[in-house]
Formats: C-alpha cells, sequence, structure tokens
C-alpha cells in the first residue's frame, strides 16, 4: 500500500479536528453518554477531574494512526480530492466502524442510544478526516 508523500501538516491537521471533535461532541452529549453507557459516579467524578492523561495519548495516538490509512485508502481510491477523501471516510465508518460498534455494543448489552453516540463521533471524526486529507491531496 502506498503511504509516501506524505503531508505531516495534514495528517497534524487531522489529529488537532478529530480531538477537537471529540472534546465537543462528548462535552454536549456527557450527561446522556455517560448514562448510557452505565457510569458509576466514581468514573463520572474521575472524568469531571479531567481523567487520566494517558487516555488523551492513547486517543491522539489513534487518529494519527486513523488518519495514516485513511490517507493510503484515498490514494487507492483514485487520487486525493475533498470528494475521495469523503466518500473514502464513510465507506470506512460504514463498513469498520458502525458495524463493529454495533456488535460489540449489543454483545456488551449496551443500548442502542450508546451505539448511535458513539459511532456518530466517528463518523465526524472520519469525514473530517477525510475532507482534510483529500482536501490537502496528500
Amino acid at each position: 500500500m502506498m503511504f509516501a508523500n506524505l503531508n505531516f501538516v495534514a495528517l497534524g491537521l487531522a489529529v488537532i479536528v478529530s480531538m477537537s471533535i471529540g472534546a465537543a461532541w462528548y462535552g454536549l452529549l456527557a450527561k446522556p453518554w455517560m448514562a448510557a453507557d452505565g457510569f458509576s459516579d466514581e468514573q463520572r467524578t474521575k472524568l469531571d477531574e479531567g481523567g487520566n492523561p494517558s487516555t488523551y495519548i492513547i486517543t491522539a495516538i489513534s487518529h494519527l494512526v486513523m488518519a495514516y490509512v485513511l490517507n493510503g485508502v484515498i490514494y487507492h481510491s483514485g487520487g486525493h480530492s475533498l470528494r475521495t477523501g469523503i466518500i473514502s471516510a464513510l465507506f470506512i465508518w460504514v463498513g469498520f466502524v458502525a458495524t463493529t460498534m454495533s456488535v460489540n455494543h449489543r454483545f456488551q448489552m449496551k443500548p442502542w442510544k450508546l451505539t448511535f453516540i458513539d459511532a456518530g463521533h466517528y463518523l465526524a471524526v472520519l469525514l473530517a478526516q477525510g475532507a482534510i486529507l483529500g482536501w490537502f491531496g496528500i
């Protein structure tokens, strides 16, 4: 798979935007998200206090890997453009993210509300990454 000639500015921007989407998404949906996931009072307090810094480091690295792989998919889908970036991101979300989350949440006996909140977050993240990577034309 071709991953050469990376635009590190675009990859960095994709990670920053992804983290910002997560902060806004879960900031706005914190109460329904925690209720749907069954957070304990202790867990809620930890999150209110900022949580564990390693969680944010792992999230940033994961978003970097997502952007890196999405870049390869965009490249192999006919070249970089805003359209190709968004369509590639949507296909990845439908084929891998939404489906995997749906299966995992059903086996974990979590409510559909949690699936919609979490999967919606990653739809926004992937669409933003696809738009950035496609537009920058890495």
